[in-house]
């Protein structure tokens, strides 16, 4: 589906510009409560143990960093003491054994994630630490997605290739940009050469999958300085990019403070772009999968797009389905049997829960019918661009048009600017649309109230 751009776009954007969610889960994080605590997470471990054939989707979250960048956004950790990973890895190793004594050893697994943080900050021994504690404790299935996120700045070649020899399959190079007057703004100085090679030490090494990360809205970014970069990133062609939106949030994330808020692109500006990204990426032959992900025509992501079986989780959209998702390590979020949970995201926090012998859990959500009735319709509109009004039938007993009568009176507006179609079928996001689809979504959003309220959120453009 190919968006059209008209002359109303800046209007649009200014209307539709505002604080929302990206619906990687429903409810989103905000909603969720600190009263769920260890107790009720061991309680879903425990289902979960009674449910042996059920697969997993695992994500482990390394914070550490060489060095903090001005623009980040992610639980990271700067680390100058060696030994201070070796003590993470202890208490990782703890919380995994306190896991698997509540559900088992040697439960599939489909999907495998490090995330960060930098994961390559850890040495090769390190790897093969985490690596052999994950194999002791779960069995990964022949065809399961196993990917981590790489620093080129700290990355070798001999490094990549270790990390494929030791059986990750698809790796995640952060780029965000390659204009060195924009990567002096950030703190990010990251030189092209260095990317470059570390991309083809990537491909040398015989991985499935090489995906490039972007970030558009950053301070110093012009069209003509992004195209540059959007050129060199579709020269290479990665499997897949992840053009992800700057969102400036000081007051979460204090690092961004020193960020010249001032030659940052806002508003219209900024959408454009990420307008830009889309049609570049789509005139070289890359399917815009949604939101800010693009991957080749025959790539899963595409693949599972075009069979209407895509699926979003906590780590973006996926291809390989899971039930449930364990999450390790300090800020890691999963998905257990209904039940969201939260990990202490500190350093300290983590801990010291870690410490105590506990599971560092400080929050989460129990989903309710109402819940889960909400999610299936909002994950089908962000996978699959529509909502039809069967999709609720066979679990809910009657059509979505019925059970959602009262958030559809929200609606001629987004369809009088024609970001979305009804018909008997159901709603259909139109290729305008397809820039505010986290806005259709959130008209189903039982939590969300206004925008403003949430001031985590990322804008919508």
């Amino acid at each position: 589906m190919t968006p059209i751009i008209g002359p109303e776009f800046p209007e649009l954007v200014e209307k539709y510009n505002t604080a929302g969610p990206r619906y990687t889960s429903y409810p989103t994080v905000p909603a969720w409560k600190q009263e769920f605590g260890e107790a009720e997470y061991c309680e879903a471990l425990a289902e979960l143990s009674q449910r042996p054939s059920d697969d997993l989707a695992i994500y482990l979250h390394l914070p550490f960093c060489a060095k903090a960048c001005h623009y980040c956004g992610c639980n990271m950790l700067t680390c100058r003491d060696k030994d201070e990973v070796t003590r993470y890895l202890d208490r990782l190793e703890q919380e995994v054994a306190s896991v698997t004594g509540l559900i088992g050893t040697g439960r599939k697994v489909v999907q495998f994630h490090w995330g960060g943080g930098t994961p390559n900050f850890l040495n090769n021994n390190q790897v093969e630490r985490v690596l052999k504690m994950f194999h002791a404790a779960f069995t990964l299935a022949p065809n399961a997605e196993v990917s981590l996120e790489v620093d080129p700045r700290i990355a070798t070649v001999e490094q990549v290739a270790f990390l494929q020899e030791s059986g990750f399959n698809r790796i995640s190079l952060g780029v965000q940009d390659f204009d060195p007057g924009v990567q002096k703004n950030i703190g990010r100085l990251q030189s092209r050469e260095k990317t470059l090679a570390i991309y083809q030490g990537c491909r040398d090494a015989g991985f499935e999958g090489v995906n490039l990360d972007l970030v558009y809205g950053l301070p110093g970014q012009t069209r003509e300085n992004f195209e540059n970069t959007l050129e060199g990133v579709i020269d290479l062609e990665p499997d897949r990019v992840a053009c992800f939106s700057y969102a400036h949030v000081p007051w979460v994330r204090p690092n961004q403070e020193v960020l010249d808020t001032s030659i940052m692109a806002m508003g219209y500006e900024k959408f454009q772009l990420f307008q830009l990204t889309v049609d570049k990426f789509q005139e070289r032959g890359y399917v815009w999968i949604g939101i800010d992900h693009f991957a080749k025509k025959d790539d899963e992501l595409s693949i599972a797009l075009a069979d209407r079986a895509l699926h979003r989780n906590f780590m973006g959209y996926a291809t390989k389905p899971a039930p449930h998702m364990l999450a390790f390590g300090m800020s890691g979020i999963g998905d257990v049997c209904d039940r969201f949970v939260q990990n202490d995201a500190t350093y300290d926090g983590w801990t010291s829960r870690m410490d105590a012998g506990g599971l560092p859990v400080v929050k989460g959500h129990k989903l309710s019918r109402d819940d889960k009735l909400r999610r299936l319709a909002i994950l089908n509109l962000m996978c699959n661009l529509e909502l039809p009004w069967e999709l609720t039938r066979a679990s809910y007993g009657k059509r979505a048009d019925d059970l959602f009568a009262d958030n559809l009176k929200a609606l001629p507006p987004l369809l009088e600017d024609g970001l979305v179609t009804r018909d008997d079928f159901g709603l259909r996001i139109t290729g305008k649309g397809r820039y505010f689809v986290r806005n259709v979504a959130m008209i189903l959003d039982a939590y969300l109230g206004d925008p403003s309220d949430k001031p985590i959120f990322s804008k919508t453009v």
